[in-house]
């Protein structure tokens, strides 16, 4: 069996375990030795991180080959439209290429912890939640893409990868699972077994996470 470790990243935390400059990271986070992220997640984003101690199942996982489906949901800038929509689920051009298609739906706003700092609110231009699903790993996707239909992102939280969520998670929170080894022909999550969850040693929310739009 392999450990892997379901982190809820905070907001401005380094997805490494050092940094020279002394910004937050997954130390602050994760004290289990040995794990190590499988995927990143940017500074300026929150929600769900996997990390494992075992490199067959990294790969499984963050390998752009393996089109593992990652969630996000995403605070924009203004009402997102049908046209915006249509064009994220049809594949955005951006200067590396054009997208592949996303699964894309308005959402009610999830129930979430505050971020901190808060986000730039302008009284006179309303926001909208999106729930977002794609399967590639390019550099801040999810940002340049809602950009690139006219709804910069404000804010941004990875609610799932795969099969695995951060439902029940505080930011700073983290739960392990058991899982079996990935082999050809099997999908990463099956035979999964979840152990106790783990409190962080950093400061959480108020609120638990709940899916938006159920």
């Amino acid at each position: 069996m392999s450990r892997l470790i379901l982190l809820n990243k905070p907001f401005g935390v380094l997805c490494q375990f050092t940094d020279p400059e002394g910004r937050p990271t997954l130390a602050d986070y994760v004290r289990e030795p040995g794990v190590y992220a499988a995927g990143r997640l940017d500074f300026d984003s929150e929600g769900l991180l996997l990390l494992t101690d075992d490199g067959q199942l990294q790969h499984a996982i963050a390998h752009p080959r393996k089109k593992l489906p990652k969630t996000y949901w995403v605070q924009v800038e203004g009402e997102m439209d049908e046209e915006a929509l249509r064009q994220l689920r049809s594949g955005v051009r951006l200067k590396d290429g054009i997208t592949a298609p996303a699964k894309a739906r308005v959402i009610r706003e999830p129930q979430l912890w505050p971020r901190n700092p808060p986000i730039r609110e302008r009284k006179s231009i309303p926001t909208s939640w999106l729930e977002l699903t794609i399967q590639e790993g390019r550099n801040r996707q999810v940002r340049r893409m809602t950009a690139a239909v006219g709804f910069p992102t404000l804010r941004l939280v990875r609610s799932a990868i795969g099969q695995w969520n951060i439902d029940g998670l505080q930011p700073g929170e983290s739960r392990s699972e058991e899982v079996h080894p990935p082999s050809p022909g099997t999908h990463v999550a099956d035979g999964r077994r979840r152990t106790r969850p783990e409190k962080s040693t950093g400061r959480p929310g108020s609120r638990r996470p709940q899916r938006g739009g159920r």
